[in-house]
């Protein structure tokens, strides 16, 4: 099935009937461009980064539109994505107006070293891409989905479980860096009861430790408990809602792909929420969004390849190689274990690290179709049913 993959619209533009805006959004204040038919100027009005004077300044541009002649059937307002999120989109859409969020890396720029770069002039490449894709041209720009309040809360968990993992592996490797720069050797400051131990640890020249570092180890120590505890509580809450709400949202999906053999439950999740249940267009579509497409550099007879794009969902991505290379301890039967050791035998070490990529690549597909349309690829093994 074709989706629409929001690289340009399928809706007429009518421009003598549609009032186009483009939003650049700052903490304090918003500055937006128009484009309002019947209007010789092009309005741009900085405000406070307020949703109801937003909508008033809309309103007022429609109604000198209809002063002016012209009889508005429609208004499109765009945005780039950023820290903001979708919620503006959201809110216009509830209240009639066409609400569009553009993906950053989707606007060409100039690629002078010095070039200009103003609010204004990011307002006027927005409105010049913003119109290309609503007359339907490609390659202007790509609208990113716009998700619902329940779809971003489910990302949350998976997202908050990273940054703790993170924080848990720098408080581990600050405490052995400061037992290092002492010349502790044998301590293991990851054990639960490691805190017990510090008054007894001798550094190299016989001696206790410092003061501010033994008690800059035991906050750290008491920092590291509590995030562990914290992700505990996720993974506990994760298998709660799973167990007790199988059929609820993305989770019959969830419990689908952990069934395969070498994906747990936090891999499941990450894949799940961040790129399956997306509406991608085909099977490119989803190798670019997570950015595991090449990056050719062609011109003339110049011919190489810079390697990945990352252009894509670098959570996702960096989650995939990952589980490509545990792939082929857990799936060594399975057709793309098979396909990458006949492609990498009794070559060097770059070959695997370049065709690991690959790999990934070829599974992510696969798993987007094995959830999409259950059909399970060749080889795999499921986890027996319990």
């Amino acid at each position: 099935m074709k989706r629409n993959d929001l690289s340009r619209s399928l809706v007429v533009f009518e421009q003598d009937s549609t009032l186009v805006a483009v939003i650049e959004m700052g903490l304090e204040s918003w500055l937006i461009a128009g484009l309002v038919p019947g209007l010789a100027r092009q309005p741009l009005k900085r405000q406070a980064a307020d949703e109801n004077l937003l909508l008033q300044l809309l309103y007022r541009w429609r109604d000198e539109a209809i002063k002016a002649g012209s009889e508005i059937k429609r208004i499109a307002v765009a945005f780039e994505a950023g820290r903001d999120g979708f919620w503006l989109a959201r809110w216009l859409r509830v209240r009639g107006i066409e609400a569009y969020v553009i993906h950053p890396n989707s606007i060409p720029v100039s690629r002078e070293h010095r070039r200009a770069k103003s609010d204004r002039l990011d307002t006027g490449l927005l409105m010049r891409a913003f119109l290309g894709w609503l007359r339907g041209e490609a390659k202007h720009c790509s609208m990113a989905a716009i998700p619902s309040l329940v779809q971003e809360d489910a990302r949350r968990p998976n997202r908050e479980h990273e940054r703790l993992v993170d924080e848990r592996t720098s408080i581990i490797n600050r405490m052995k860096a400061a037992m290092v720069r002492l010349g502790v050797r044998g301590f293991n400051v990851k054990l639960r009861k490691a805190a017990e131990q510090l008054d007894k640890v001798r550094t190299a020249e016989a001696e206790a430790l410092p003061p501010n570092t033994l008690a800059e180890l035991r906050r750290d120590m008491a920092r590291l408990q509590l995030v562990r505890e914290q992700i505990a509580a996720l993974e506990k809450q994760r298998l709660a809602r799973l167990h007790h709400s199988p059929l609820q949202g993305a989770h019959p999906m969830i419990l689908l792909l952990a069934k395969v053999l070498g994906i747990g439950i936090e891999t499941a999740d990450m894949l799940v929420h961040e790129v399956l249940t997306r509406q991608l267009r085909d099977e490119r579509a989803v190798g670019r969004y997570v950015g595991l497409t090449g990056a050719p550099d062609e011109s003339g007879q110049r011919r190489r390849e810079k390697g990945l794009a990352k252009a894509g969902n670098a959570r996702v991505r960096r989650g995939m190689i990952q589980l490509a290379w545990r792939w082929l301890m857990f799936q060594k039967d399975s057709a793309l274990a098979r396909w990458f050791t006949a492609r990498t035998a009794n070559g060097p070490r770059d070959v695997r690290k370049k065709m690991i990529v690959a790999l990934a690549r070829k599974l992510l597909i696969a798993l987007w179709r094995y959830v999409t349309t259950g059909e399970v690829p060749e080889g795999v093994r499921l986890r027996p049913a319990q």
